[in-house]
């Protein structure tokens, strides 16, 4: 595990404007509703708009036209509680989706991005689970702390700058993470729409303003994901690998909110007992750095700390 990770500089970079987050995200979800996805008759077999209108939008929540047309303008300051929980309703939105409006329309004055800072204790924890691949993942994805099997599956993070330790930047702009990643395309998208979550509560995040920034130059796909405005908070899902040297692993990833610092995730991956990939993991974990040197392709031992 990497104990003393590198600084990391704040890049000179605007803000995330929280007004245009918030009407591109109420517009992005009113289009994938249907009329009758919400008991409403449509009107004509043409709409010259795709979703629901903002009109057929503010009936179903019950609340005026011009209230919820300045609310989806991006005025959402003087906006209450109870009818955000109506429009949310309304749209069909997730428990992540109505965070996120409640954190867009609501906006606060944060105090500065303070630096991530991963407890010692944890970092014991993480070197203790010798059969578990186990990451910390903080802001903006970055990649804070992992364990040496962590190191063995995924790669040597301690081969890149502190800057480049990132889920974004090593999905959307490194080859050998493509390859890694059997369903690459939704891992793209759980990254993007983690970054989204983020983006919501840090407006004034200029480290991840840049990020996005950087990525929606670079990576066609990534403008593509981003401009979708979708949310979710990671929880459990089967990871699909195609590691060099093990061949397929199939892997359940668990994430968990530390209650101490909510920006911060503990991820593990583990394999069902008894199975090819279980007896993967133990492959990788017996042969250690020789796992990480091979995974990365780099010529260096992978310390995998």
């Amino acid at each position: 595990m990497d104990e003393h990770p590198e600084p990391v500089h704040e890049p000179v970079g605007g803000a995330l404007d929280p007004r245009a987050e918030l009407s591109e995200f109420l517009r992005t979800r009113r289009a994938r509703l249907k009329p009758a996805d919400v008991g409403l008759q449509g009107f004509g077999r043409h709409r010259r708009v795709p979703g629901l209108r903002r009109e057929e939008l503010a009936q179903v929540a019950g609340v005026s036209v011009a209230y919820y047309t300045r609310l989806e303008q991006g005025n959402g300051r003087n906006v209450s509680a109870e009818i955000l929980d109506a429009i949310a309703r309304a749209l069909r939105l997730s428990d992540a989706e109505h965070a996120h409006l409640i954190h867009l329309a609501k906006q606060k004055k944060k105090p500065a991005v303070r630096a991530q800072q991963v407890r010692g204790t944890l970092r014991t924890l993480l070197d203790a689970m010798d059969g578990v691949p186990a990451i910390v993942v903080g802001r903006r994805s970055d990649i804070l702390v992992w364990n040496r099997l962590a190191a063995a599956v995924f790669g040597d993070w301690t081969e890149l700058p502190a800057q480049e330790r990132n889920w974004a930047r090593l999905v959307f702009l490194r080859p050998e993470c493509r390859d890694l990643f059997v369903d690459w395309e939704h891992k793209a998208i759980d990254v993007v729409s983690l970054l989204r979550m983020d983006a919501g509560s840090h407006p004034d995040d200029t480290r991840l303003s840049a990020l996005v920034g950087e990525l929606s130059v670079k990576s066609e796909e990534f403008r593509r994901l981003w401009a979708t405005h979708d949310v979710k908070e990671k929880c459990h899902v089967i990871q699909r690998l195609r590691h060099p040297l093990v061949g397929e692993l199939d892997l359940r990833l668990e994430s968990f909110h530390l209650t101490d610092d909510h920006e911060q995730m503990l991820v593990t991956y583990h394999a069902e007992p008894n199975s090819p990939s279980a007896e993967a993991l133990r492959l990788l974990a017996s042969w250690g750095t020789d796992a990480t040197r091979a995974g990365t392709g780099t010529s260096s031992a992978g310390r995998g700390r």
